[in-house]
């Protein structure tokens, strides 16, 4: 670990980035070039303390978790992200397969959408980065591990996972997500991660392995999807999904269908506010 480069690294890439590029408000009367210290901690999900110290060339070694987060706080593009890993004595994360980071282009685009419910993920349905009006509609789920890392493992291990979605809809969407699944078995064959993904669900679920014998193929691209919010009711939202050319990552953007929805998704920020003061994590929707 080269504590000093890492330190000038991380310093200079803080310095390097304008309030407005992550979705933090900037003003005339600011001082500081850059982020602040306390911003980069808020984004990261650790302490300023932290901060501080691996600034200072100080900190114990970082963890590939807390690089990720780094990385994505800081907006780094793959380079800067390799770069970071190796000052840190870690070896980056691959190019491709399914642990990966977001990619720092989308991540501008979260930042750039704003109030607009967006998230970036692998092919796989792992949740690469949220935008807070993200995890103020479906909560938080980056940072998960092992099988949970995937929407479509949640969906059929966890019945809270299902709990988002009208009992109605719910045979509707797990076919969805079965059908996405196969799609990317057959791009990525003779992959193990997927393979073994696709393994441990037939042993764990039954429905799993009914739908999974059927064969279908489907790549989501445009839906509607009905979402459930404690405090704000039922959110009928259109979910767009933007694929990179090697259809690796998607950009998933939810604008809602209907003018109640839009209303009600006012009413969710306004909650999101009060409750889940600026530098919280949002909580999973339960």
């Amino acid at each position: 670990m080269e504590r000093d480069e890492l330190a000038d690294f991380l310093r200079r890439r803080r310095e390097a980035i304008r309030p407005a590029e992550v979705g933090i408000a900037d003003s005339p009367r600011r001082r500081t070039k850059g982020l602040r210290r306390e911003e980069v901690a808020m984004l990261a999900g650790m302490s300023v303390d932290y901060v501080v110290r691996l600034e200072q060339g100080r900190s114990s070694q970082p963890s590939t978790q807390l690089l990720g987060a780094l990385a994505r706080s800081l907006r780094l593009s793959d380079d800067e992200r390799d770069h970071l890993f190796h000052l840190a004595g870690h070896r980056p994360p691959p190019a491709d397969g399914v642990a990966r980071l977001a990619r720092a282009g989308l991540m501008r685009m979260l930042d750039l959408l704003g109030d607009t419910p967006a998230l970036v993920l692998s092919d796989l349905g792992e949740v690469l980065a949220q935008n807070r009006a993200a995890l103020l509609l479906m909560g938080d789920h980056t940072g998960l591990s092992g099988d949970r890392r995937y929407v479509v493992h949640r969906w059929f291990t966890d019945p809270a996972a299902r709990a988002v979605c009208p009992p109605e809809e719910q045979e509707y969407h797990a076919r969805q997500l079965v059908a996405d699944l196969r799609a990317a078995v057959g791009r990525r064959s003779g992959d193990s991660t997927v393979a073994g993904l696709v393994d441990r669900l037939q042993a764990a679920s039954a429905d799993f392995r009914r739908l999974w014998a059927e064969h279908e193929v489907a790549v989501r691209r445009a839906d509607r999807k009905t979402f459930l919010r404690p405090g704000v009711g039922r959110l009928l939202m259109d979910c767009e999904t933007l694929v990179t050319p090697d259809r690796g990552q998607q950009l998933l953007v939810l604008t809602p269908a209907d003018a109640e929805t839009r209303e009600r998704l006012d009413l969710l920020r306004v909650l999101g506010t009060q409750q889940f003061p600026t530098g919280q994590t949002v909580p999973p929707v339960r």
